[in-house]
């Protein structure tokens, strides 16, 4: 009798140990000393086990990094008894290895049974089930990759792969996450390890492929074509059924199909069924923010002789129809005509706001589905509607799409290459050839899945390095993925070649076409004021660090003296990756803000820049959405939304998962309905200083004017009231103005342009207006701070605010703001007498609170309301420009 597939985990009962190159056969580690047992079980990852026992110590801590580099150079070996209780009928048995990190051989009672060299693949390897022991011995030897890539660079030569901040250059010739060699953001952490699930399968029959092709028309008809391959003994499948349902449970379409007549052999590809629907049978799967992510459950029995289960597969599938559109735009802005380059989803074009995403954790295996769920949350929350998985990490497990599909967020997918000139060799081509097949494969059904990108700035770097004749990987990224891609999703989900890429002998620079990697702020000579003019038609990175939470950086300085406690000792430059970080600092911050040697008034400084930075990017980058024919910018994705450990990084949410105030700031630039000021200052000559910024020693600054605009990300116009307010930093002046409003749908609504009103100058001496009569006009503009609010004009409700304040802030000692702060509950209540900028609440115990909105300004007459979840009576501290050191309150 037939029986059905089994799948048993092997995750228990594992052993490891260090390789002992004293023995000169491997197989005597089986019989030798040492074995540890495996802390938790399979998956695992050397330096977790080393932890768990004592043996090193936690590397985020301190210098500790450096006192674990041993680890990657050694070999370890991990091993485990397989017990088979093997009954009469089987037929078939197969060992899945979903992850092996990375050049593994693995033997079976003695036995070679697979040589892995790729990371990211996923093995499967067949086994005779007369053969099998009722206890085996499998052991897994994972040997070092760091000197395997060496001996690869050796043979192949040393090619140039970012800068000393992106790892070893012989990184590229082993496919291994990229990040493991240490990056600008992370440590080198060499770990190895049986990192995802190992499992023992037996069966008579089994479903080795099923594509789930849904499909929506240009009409947003929807279509279902079920495809399916099988492995083992196909003469013993009687039937197939298969399911649609919803997630109630109820279903929507369903078949059986005779089995014997359908199946020619093993791992022949079949069409099962091809459904069309009507407009009322499914419902469409949507992006957050524009519908609900309807999901389906599709299910697929294998069924035998009596209807016995052989083999039985779900999938969950959404509806949706996602294009990426690079059509002649019909007007030129400021960098000429040009191209689109954006997402439609369902007929609908969507301005992106998302974050790029790095792997959760240096450990992978430490990442829970409850730590990638907060995350994502936590890019939900904070308005976005895309994440992008770098090039430069792994592929990631499928709970992380599956939470993306719930939440509805897109995912634009880097295949594994980053900052480098990789081989092209026969032997690395077709590795990678496989790799891309294993993970579109995975990933094809996920609705999120928007576009899969060749690679992270390969293309750029080439450019940059004059070396654009040697080039080898083009093969990959233009002739091998786009195949992949297309043959195993039927053209569904856009294939782009890399990230930036677009211009004209593949200028990544250019403005006018593709996506760019906008870094001339902080790596380059611009300041953060010119992302207006610094921008594209997709903003794939760009990015300002801050240091993260106190609580964060009290973390790695917990066992530091206290002398260590400045913002250059050599513990803080341990957690800061980032090239020339310290002069970089030096000049974005020297810009705006007072220089400091007191830590807590640096962090702060350091987070109000990125937040100052950042809310702009998106502010100015978003009113470039300006409707149909007109869609300049259509994109921006932050670098990056976390970090793999406690670091100072460009990350708007730290670690431990504490969001910074830059967080809050996109969110609300972000918002379904956003109100944006520009102010730009006009000069009496050439000024040096960036052009929001007024020189105060000569007086050049006449006037300054102000912008006013509105977004709308829905798809219906909306009647709003705009509140204006001018409030003197100097004086008890200010002034109102109110106007209504109506709101074009999904683009850019330009209001007013005006100058910005002027406080009176007060009665000088007779002897100083006789001078003022040679000078040249003077504005009083510098002192005054403009507030914009957006309200609903049928509810009231408060749809967006936005302050735009005088620069630098180092010129002004703000005045005590008077604030008056209620707590109720879990719920903030803040109202001022005088403007406030960048108003952050915090906490000092570990555990962290939800805060609706932070680092906020507030204007006199506009209290808000911020909602603390978790705050339960935790002492209360706020800081803000002026007293930048946290007080409780």
């Amino acid at each position: 009798m037939s029986v059905g597939r089994q799948t048993v985990v092997l995750s228990s009962g594992w052993k490891w140990k260090e390789r002992d190159n004293k023995l000169a056969n491997v197989l005597e580690e089986l019989s030798s000393e040492g074995w540890r047992p495996v802390h938790s079980g399979v998956p695992s990852e050397i330096h977790v086990e080393l932890m768990h026992a004592n043996l090193i110590p936690h590397p985020f801590e301190g210098f500790n990094e450096h006192k674990v580099q041993w680890v990657g150079e050694r070999e370890w070996m991990y091993m485990t008894t397989l017990a088979f209780d093997k009954p009469s009928s089987i037929e078939f048995a197969e060992l899945e290895f979903e992850g092996l990190d990375t050049f593994c051989s693995v033997y079976l009672d003695g036995e070679l049974l697979l040589e892995t060299d790729n990371q990211f693949r996923t093995y499967q390897v067949q086994l005779n089930p007369a053969n099998l022991r009722s206890e085996s011995s499998l052991l897994l030897h994972f040997k070092c990759a760091k000197d395997i890539a060496l001996s690869e660079e050796a043979k192949y030569g040393r090619v140039r792969a970012g800068s000393c901040n992106l790892g070893h250059p012989s990184r590229v010739y082993v496919r291994k996450a990229q990040y493991d060699w240490r990056w600008d953001w992370g440590p080198e952490l060499f770990t190895a390890g049986p990192y995802r699930p190992i499992s023992l399968l037996t069966y008579t029959a089994r479903i080795s492929d099923l594509n789930s092709q849904a499909v929506v028309s240009a009409s947003l008809l929807s279509s279902l074509a079920v495809e399916l391959a099988l492995r083992g003994n196909v003469k013993s499948v009687a039937d197939v059924t298969v399911a649609l349902r919803t997630r109630s449970g109820r279903i929507v379409k369903e078949r059986t199909i005779n089995g014997r007549q359908l199946f020619p052999g093993p791992n022949a590809c079949t069409e099962l069924v091809s459904w069309s629907f009507g407009k009322s049978e499914v419902q469409l799967w949507w992006p957050t923010g524009y519908g609900t992510q309807e999901l389906y459950e599709m299910e697929v029995t294998l069924l035998g002789e009596n209807s016995s289960i052989l083999d039985r597969l779900t999938k969950k599938v959404g509806f949706r129809r996602v294009r990426l559109i690079q059509e002649p735009l019909t007007r030129a802005d400021k960098y000429g005509k040009g191209t689109t380059f954006l997402l439609e989803i369902n007929n609908v074009r969507m301005f992106i706001g998302g974050s790029n995403w790095v792997p959760g954790d240096a450990f992978l295996t430490t990442v829970t589905p409850e730590r990638y769920g907060a995350w994502l949350q936590l890019v939900k929350d904070g308005n976005q509607n895309m994440v992008r998985l770098w090039g430069g990490g792994v592929y990631e497990p499928d709970i992380f799409y599956e939470i993306c599909d719930e939440l509805g967020l897109l995912v634009w997918q880097d295949f594994q290459f980053a900052c480098g000139i990789y081989p092209g060799h026969e032997g690395f081509v077709a590795n990678v050839e496989m790799e891309a097949e294993d993970n579109v494969r995975r990933l094809r059904h996920h609705p999120c899945m928007a576009l899969f990108c060749g690679n992270n700035e390969d293309y750029q770097q080439i450019l940059q390095w004059g070396v654009k004749t040697d080039f080898p990987a083009r093969k990959i990224y233009e002739e091998v993925l786009p195949k992949v891609v297309s043959g195993f999703t039927k053209y569904e989900i856009p294939y782009h070649r890399g990230s930036p890429y677009g211009g004209k002998g593949w200028d990544t620079a250019d403005p006018t076409v593709g996506d760019v990697h906008q870094w001339n702020v902080w790596a380059g000579t611009s300041v953060y004021h010119d992302y207006d003019i610094l921008g594209g038609r997709f903003v794939s990175e760009f990015g300002m660090p801050s240091m993260p939470d106190m609580r964060t950086v009290n973390y790695w300085l917990r066992d530091a003296p206290e002398s260590e406690r400045y913002a250059q000792s050599k513990i803080m430059a341990q957690h800061d990756k980032a090239g020339s970080h310290e002069r970089r600092f030096a000049f974005c911050l020297g810009d705006n803000f007072r220089y400091t040697s007191e830590l807590e008034t640096h962090v702060y400084n350091t987070q109000m820049l990125q937040s100052d930075a950042m809310g702009y990017a998106y502010r100015m980058w978003r009113r470039e959405w300006r409707g149909p024919g007109k869609e300049y910018t259509s994109g921006a994705i932050v670098w990056q939304i976390n970090d793999s450990w406690p670091v100072t990084s460009w990350a708007i949410v730290d670690y431990f998962k504490r969001p910074k105030p830059a967080y809050y700031a996109i969110a609300r630039e972000l918002k379904q309905c956003s109100v944006g000021i520009f102010r730009e200052v006009k000069k009496s000559r050439e000024c040096d200083r960036p052009r929001q910024f007024y020189d105060f020693n000569t007086f050049p600054c006449v006037s300054a004017t102000v912008e006013i605009w509105a977004t709308n990300s829905a798809l219906s116009e909306r009647d709003a009231v705009l509140q204006l307010s001018f409030v003197d930093l100097e004086g008890d002046w200010q002034t109102t103005e109110t106007r209504k409003v109506t709101l074009a749908p999904n683009q850019t609504t330009e209001i007013l342009s005006m100058n910005v009103p002027e406080p009176p100058f007060e009665k000088v001496s007779p002897f100083s207006a006789d001078l003022i009569q040679w000078q040249p006009k003077r504005t009083r503009t510098h002192t005054v701070v403009v507030g914009a609010k957006l309200l609903d004009a049928q509810s009231g409700e408060v749809l967006s605010r936005a302050a735009d304040w005088p620069q630098p802030y180092r010129y002004y000692s703000p005045p005590d703001p008077v604030l008056d702060i209620i707590v109720q509950g879990e719920m903030i209540t803040v109202s001022t007498q005088r403007p406030v900028k960048g108003l952050v609440f915090s906490v000092r115990e570990e555990e962290n609170v939800r805060w609706s909105d932070n680092g906020v300004d507030v204007m006199p007459g506009d209290s808000q309301m911020i909602k603390a979840t978790g705050l339960r009576g935790k002492k209360l501290y706020i800081a803000h420009l002026g007293k930048e050191r946290a007080r409780e309150i």
